[in-house]
């Protein structure tokens, strides 16, 4: 079982996530490498948000391998290439998180390791 909290003695997240995520002992973890929006067949789309989506349904996939879902997520590290994407990645994020705050880094960067690429996701699961 997770335990979600954000105290009152830090800011209020800006959006849905949680400062700080409790694993109960005896939980099984898995590590998720980081995800990008490349669906089965090798394709990649050039829209940001296509591949969030892909990158998210790409992350969903290695959650089931391993007989979990997302209300099993401790962390998100998340990093896309535009400063300008933030307002969309947070939307598309939050609406496909279902309400489940895990903990969450967002990263700006200059390139990933494919140039077509735009963002890149990797997590931590416990159950």
């Amino acid at each position: 079982m997770l335990k979600l909290s954000n105290p009152n003695t830090l800011p209020t997240p800006p959006s849905n996530y949680s400062h700080i995520v409790e694993i109960s002992e005896g939980s099984r973890m898995a590590f998720i490498s980081g995800q990008v929006g490349v669906r089965t067949d090798g394709s990649c789309s050039s829209d940001f948000s296509e591949q969030v989506e892909q990158t998210l349904h790409n992350l969903l996939e290695a959650l089931t391998a391993v007989d979990m879902e997302i209300t099993d997520l401790v962390r998100l590290n998340a990093y896309i290439t535009s400063e300008g994407d933030v307002t969309k990645f947070r939307d598309i994020r939050d609406r496909w998180s279902l309400g489940h705050a895990a903990a969450s880094t967002l990263v700006v960067v200059a390139a990933l390791a494919a140039p077509a690429w735009q963002v890149e996701i990797e997590a931590v699961a416990a159950k």
